[in-house]
């Protein structure tokens, strides 16, 4: 007789179960290895140090250190369950914060949780999970993970306010297969009501933000003190050529930006372009902002399907090109070369170099991800995708 599949979908009882729970100090983590351990599983909280705070306490919205590793602690004591930290300072410090000051310095916009997943939390930690003999490692992200055959797929999760599926599109297949995210189908109110009745003093603790590492927010004191060359100045230049005025380093500005740039002129200017060769900063009306299609590298594809199927077949998908933005219509289309370009069905505005283009294959809550890449380029108008692409926008 075969055992019968526990919450987790493992053919094991619960209490043979060993389930990692990656523990950051906040409020998700915690309940999601409140849950687990009540439902009898055998739970091991790990916390990683990412970075160091020293002795004071870490800010409204940091996590992976200082106080924050304290407050998993004591919910770990509180639930009776092991702790342990590990140091990965040195990992965190080559796999993102380094590559976050040199896409600044290339004139990107780079999510450096985006790369934290990729790389420390879900590439070094789980190989630590499975040396200790894990059958799964759980987090307190909401999102969803379902059974495919023999595999796992990721979906929205039931609270789209609270859906980080955008910062999970990196995650391998061999990842997926073994992640489980015990909070996919709570609301962040009933996530904190379990703290309470759990009795976690973090039960209110504030949201993490994304970039932790940051000295009260301001990147650009980071990325000077990383690459003091980002600071160099440069020329503020309007879309038609015209010099308007001069600028601090690029890294003062974000595409989209429209507030303190620092020019006057007769219309409302918007940061269109950053040229880090040439260390300008290329600003414009609204609509020189328009983007109809991206180009994409180091794509993560999760769909059982491959992209070309879907230009082959013309099929519409949707996409999250900024975190906060609902996913919106658009086609997978062939470039010709043996890769593919992602033709907006609606023209988006403020699209960044570095940020992520996520694939999902419908919308609303359960819709399936089936991956991502980073956005490499943009392609303003119809007609210029059109040139680029013969049968685009056809």
């Amino acid at each position: 007789m075969s055992t019968p599949l526990n919450s987790l979908d493992i053919a094991k009882d619960p209490r043979d179960t060993r389930v990692i729970v990656a523990m950051s100090g906040g409020v998700d983590s915690s309940v999601a290895a409140a849950m687990l351990k009540e439902e009898g599983y055998d739970v091991v909280g790990i916390t990683l140090q990412l970075y160091d705070a020293g002795d004071t306490p870490a800010k409204a919205g940091a996590c992976c250190a200082g106080q924050d590793i304290r407050d998993a602690r004591r919910v770990c004591d509180l639930l009776g369950v092991p702790h342990y930290v590990l140091d990965y300072e040195e990992n965190f410090r080559e796999a993102v914060i380094d590559p976050f000051a040199d896409a600044y310095v290339a004139g990107e916009t780079p999510i450096p949780c985006v790369a934290c997943n990729q790389t420390v939390k879900f590439r070094d930690l789980l190989k630590t999970a499975m040396d200790l003999g894990a059958d799964a490692l759980a987090t307190g992200h909401y999102i969803e993970s379902r059974r495919r055959g023999e595999h796992r797929s990721l979906h929205r999760p039931f609270d789209l306010d609270r859906d980080q599926s955008y910062f999970l599109y990196g995650t391998t297949q061999a990842q997926v297969d073994v992640l489980r995210f015990p909070l996919a189908s709570l609301t962040k109110d009933e996530t904190r009501e379990i703290a309470a009745r759990h009795g976690l003093a973090i039960a209110s603790k504030p949201d993490s933000q994304d970039i932790c590492f940051v000295p009260a927010g301001k990147y650009s004191d980071l990325i000077r003190k990383l690459r003091p060359e980002a600071g160099d100045p440069g020329d503020i230049v309007h879309v038609d050529g015209t010099v308007l005025g001069r600028h601090e380093g690029i890294i003062n500005y974000t595409i989209g930006q429209r507030r303190g740039l620092g020019v006057a002129a007769g219309q409302p200017l918007y940061v269109v372009r950053l040229d880090a060769q040439s260390r300008r900063v290329v600003v414009g009306p609204r609509e020189a902002l328009a983007t109809h299609a991206v180009r994409l590298r180091n794509v993560n594809w999760l769909g059982l399907e491959t992209p070309l199927a879907y230009a082959c077949e013309g099929r519409e998908i949707y996409v999250k090109l900024r975190s906060t933005r609902p996913p919106s219509p658009a086609k997978i289309v062939s470039d010709g070369e043996g890769g593919f370009l992602v033709e907006l069905l609606a023209a988006e505005y403020g699209v960044a170099r570095g940020q992520a283009c996520v694939f999902y294959a419908e919308e609303g809550a359960g819709a399936e991800v089936l991956g991502g890449g980073v956005i490499a380029g943009s392609i303003q108008g119809r007609e210029t995708l059109r040139e680029t692409v013969p049968t685009a926008a056809e």
